[in-house]
């Protein structure tokens, strides 16, 4: 035994220093144990530690100041290629001087790490796993270490490479254990995030339990779902954001962005996470929440925007802010992006469920219109009858519009056929394999007409439960028929006239635009000439509308189509009641000739519907008593005004028209045997111009 190893177990004894040793767990606490046996030896002043990393050329360096506090220091160039490189390559002993050491090695002296020296000594730490790095000793006075110093300091740390190696395999238990307990945290998250968004089909729940769940497991204050459109063309995202001004109360919005130029779109194309701050001073002015702007615009803000890719498609981004950048420690950031796959997913599984619910509903939507079409008896191009000049030439006008794509207005009495014409026309177009959708204006409530037409978001008023789609959105790619277009509300014609225009829309509640390729015929029996210049009819909607106007003849100018109509309708009746009618009276068809019809086609349908019906044998009978009015006592009444290019009565005309008329029915104006039904007015209307004209009402 060296009389320097002599020298420190006459001070510790070596069981008591092998056991003083051993019993420390942190390199500071057994640098201070070892400082104090060289110090008692009077051996060095200092001692430090430099150790090797085994999966790579880092040294960390490990010290105690003067105030008695650990150093710690990693490095893969400075300390590497000192001393500590010669011992990596041979592990034996080295001394220098200080003035030698600093020449070799003058980037020792620019780390600062070491107390001033005037001879130092490098030791190996040999353990049985291998060469761990080594243990420095230096002095303070000029004394060189001798041989028997350095056997002595060699057997020292022998003792010293245990400990170091104890230590060492106690923090990577204690780092393993860590990462474990890490680990078991991510996964927790991850089931209880799986867990809470799996389960949600509906994209505002969604959303709003991603946001709920990440603010309460990352205390993150702006959390956003950007989604891309389903067009694939479209540069605009839908936007669903949830803020936290304070904790746990949630702040919710919707809105829509432009993504062209946009962080979301770079991290979009890329495929990569992107972090970044945010000054208040250089906020991008189209950002696209204002309740961002508003909540946090005098604070700095870090960002976090991750993709949201489901297989080869990209959905959206992940967009997390927060006014404390520490929650984006890259811990966090791994199990965000893993959250981030797991919302993909579940947003994938949303959009798809949509998708499905979506046409789901367009088919129940489909399946009621087909109902009430077929219910309604409604006959096909087929059961257009009349060989007049006055429907033929309807008839020609139909052939030629139908071809085209544009709007047609379809003008006449009640009754006169206007849905079979507007029918004709999308049976003879290019549309003819897509749906012809039906609105009647007049049977539908106001309040609900907006619905109906354009379509609700879920929520967006008492009673909506569900998305529901309108019928523009069914009409797409085909025809939309919009019967009495004429009690369209004022207040609705600016949004009809807009998707004309524009063709797109947005449903009642949401701010999606909607594009619809939809043709429109539209049809009224109202003087919608007259109801521009009262005020109560836009007159750039009317334009709109009226770009091919078509004017059924009321029954009672074509007084040649009605035997036909008779023989038609009768035998179709007939049929559909299986009854077997084969004859008709002559008498019956004049007879039938000479009414006016103010209820023209539909009118005489019901007439011979009921005649049918009480028919016993196989000719038609009649039973003229039971009409409402005498077969040939009422005059055949020409409508006061005909809408489309017929020419207006005078004045003077009208009014005489009017009083003779108000006479024969002793005053009355509405009701079936009225001056209105026999003029081919609606009552309204028919007031309207007895005030305007000066006609007293009784």
């Amino acid at each position: 035994m060296s009389s320097a190893t002599m020298s420190i177990t006459k001070h510790k004894g070596l069981l008591e220093l092998t056991r003083v040793l051993l019993l420390q767990q942190t390199m500071a606490s057994l640098l201070e144990s070892l400082m104090q046996v060289v110090q008692s030896a009077g051996i060095a002043e200092a001692v430090t530690l430099v150790l090797f990393d085994n999966n790579s050329d880092r040294v960390s360096f490990y010290g105690i100041d003067p105030h008695h506090q650990p150093i710690n220091y990693e490095d893969e160039t400075l300390l590497a290629t000192g001393p500590v490189h010669t011992l990596r390559n041979n592990p034996k002993t080295q001394v220098w001087r200080s003035d030698a050491l600093n020449l070799r090695y003058p980037q020792l002296a620019a780390l600062n790490l070491y107390p001033s020296f005037t001879d130092y000594c490098l030791v190996p730490l040999l353990a049985t796993s291998g060469l761990l790095g080594g243990c420095e000793f230096t002095r303070q006075h000029p004394r060189p270490f001798s041989d028997d110093d350095q056997a002595g300091l060699h057997e020292l740390c022998m003792l010293a490479a245990i400990a170091v190696e104890q230590i060492q395999l106690r923090e990577n238990a204690l780092f393993q254990q860590s990462l474990l307990r890490h680990e078991r945290d991510d996964f927790r998250i991850l089931v209880d995030i799986t867990n809470a968004v799996l389960s949600k089909l509906d994209l505002d729940e969604l959303t709003g339990e991603i946001a709920k769940t990440i603010h309460h497991f990352f205390h993150i204050n702006a959390i956003s779902i950007v989604l891309c459109d389903a067009d694939k063309d479209s540069e605009q995202a839908s936007v669903y954001a949830t803020h936290y001004p304070q904790m746990h109360v949630a702040e919710r919005e919707q809105s829509r962005m432009m993504l062209a130029g946009s962080l979301e779109r770079e991290v979009m194309t890329s495929g990569e996470m992107l972090l970044t701050n945010l000054q208040p001073s250089k906020e991008d002015e189209s950002e696209e929440s204002t309740l961002f702007k508003l909540l946090w615009q005098d604070q700095t803000k870090t960002l976090c925007i991750l993709p949201l890719r489901f297989g080869h498609k990209t959905l959206g981004v992940l967009k997390l802010a927060q006014c404390q950048p520490d929650n984006f420690n890259s811990a966090n950031l791994r199990v965000l992006q893993q959250i981030a796959e797991r919302i993909a997913i579940a947003v994938d599984n949303a959009l798809a469920y949509q998708e499905i619910k979506s046409l789901k509903e367009k088919l129940q939507h489909e399946n009621l219109y087909l109902t009430e079409q077929i219910n309604s008896n409604n006959p096909d191009f087929s059961d257009i009858v009349g060989r007049s000049s006055s429907m033929s030439a309807v008839l020609k006008q139909v052939e030629i519009v139908a071809k085209s794509d544009c709007s047609v207005l379809i003008l006449g009495e009640t009754g006169t056929g206007k849905e079979l014409i507007a029918r004709a026309i999308h049976n003879l177009g290019d549309r003819r394999d897509q749906r012809m959708v039906k609105m009647n204006c007049a049977a539908m409530p106001a309040g609900l007409m907006e619905s109906d037409l354009f379509g609700h978001e879920k929520g967006s008023f008492t009673g909506a439960t569900a998305q529901r789609m309108g019928r523009f959105e069914l009409a797409d790619k085909g025809t939309l028929f919009l019967d009495e277009v004429g009690e369209i509300s004022l207040e609705l014609q600016p949004k009809l006239l807009r998707i004309l225009q524009e063709r797109e829309f947005e449903r009642v509640g949401g701010n999606k635009l909607i594009s619809v390729n939809v043709r429109m015929i539209a049809a009224t029996n109202r003087d919608l000439q007259q109801m521009v210049a009262d005020k109560e009819f836009r007159s750039d909607l009317f334009y709109r509308l009226n770009v091919f106007p078509i004017v059924i003849p009321p029954l009672r100018e074509r007084p040649e189509d009605i035997p036909q109509l008779v023989k038609f309708l009768t035998y179709k009746i007939a049929k559909r009641m299986k009854r077997t009618i084969d004859s008709i009276p002559a008498s019956t068809l004049r007879h039938l000739s000479q009414m006016p019809w103010p209820g023209n086609v539909r009118e005489l349908e019901n007439v011979i519907e009921r005649a049918v019906l009480l028919t016993r044998g196989t000719v038609l009978d009649l039973q003229l008593p039971e009409l409402n009015y005498p077969l040939t006592t009422l005059p055949v009444v020409e409508p006061l005004v005909r809408s489309g290019p017929a020419a207006h009565l005078s004045d003077d005309d009208e009014r005489d028209r009017i009083i003779a008329v108000l006479k024969e029915t002793n005053g009355v104006v509405a009701g079936p045997r009225g001056a209105a039904q026999r003029l081919g007015l609606k009552r309204t209307t028919l007031l309207s111009r007895m005030k305007k004209l000066g006609i007293a009402t009784h």
